[in-house]
């Protein structure tokens, strides 16, 4: 089986998720470059689980950059909701749900969460998880995935800065802090992301 090691392009545009992800891996002497800061362009994200859009992503990097690449696809499940949104938890954020221009808007997505919440009345549960599935893929093919979740509740209205996404509504199981008032650190040890890692730690250089 193939090991990480020297560079690892991030399949990402989104400058949180690759600062989270060189946080993990930065104890284990991977040097990180994201897919934006290398001009890669973003694939159709067309599959139905996160397992699957995070290979799209990874095999996308991988054959582009002629790297080892690493994709996170990961997303907000609530429970009243049948799991949504789910695989589509970005595309909540798109600004083509509202009216104004193109772009994402995460204070608008946690808003039309909390708003079907609502509408299904003050006894509709809160409990929800965060879910993250981590793809390695190399340019001879060879692949790897790692799966990792954090169960918790919603919480409204959103609360902290220091996250990203839908962190400010979410907290975590056993807390009562959102994700976004919790210090960096302490979330990379309790976070959807960091079980996977642990995983992904586990295999790849234990």
């Amino acid at each position: 089986m193939a090991r990480l090691a020297g560079k690892l392009v991030i399949a990402t545009h989104n400058p949180g998720k690759l600062r989270e992800i060189s946080a993990l891996l930065a104890p284990h002497g991977v040097e990180c470059v994201s897919a934006g800061a290398l001009g890669l362009p973003e694939p159709a994200e067309t599959g139905t689980s996160f397992v699957e859009n995070a290979l799209i992503k990874a095999e996308a990097a991988a054959r582009s950059a002629l790297l080892p690449a690493l994709a996170d696809d990961s997303g907000l499940c609530v429970d009243a909701l049948a799991g949504r949104p789910g695989v589509y938890t970005a595309d909540w954020a798109e600004r083509q749900w509202f009216e104004g221009p193109a772009g994402r808007d995460w204070y608008l997505a946690m808003g039309k969460v909390e708003g079907l919440l609502a509408g299904l009345g003050p006894q509709a549960p809160r409990s929800c998880h965060f879910a993250c599935a981590l793809a390695i893929a190399w340019p001879d093919g060879e692949r790897a995935v790692y799966e990792g979740r954090a169960p918790g509740t919603l919480t409204w209205p959103p609360r902290g800065s220091l996250g990203f996404g839908y962190d400010p509504v979410f907290v975590p199981e056993g807390g009562t802090r959102t994700f976004a008032e919790i210090d960096p650190a302490e979330k990379h040890r309790i976070s959807h992301r960091a079980a996977a890692f642990t995983k992904l730690v586990a295999d790849q250089f234990g």
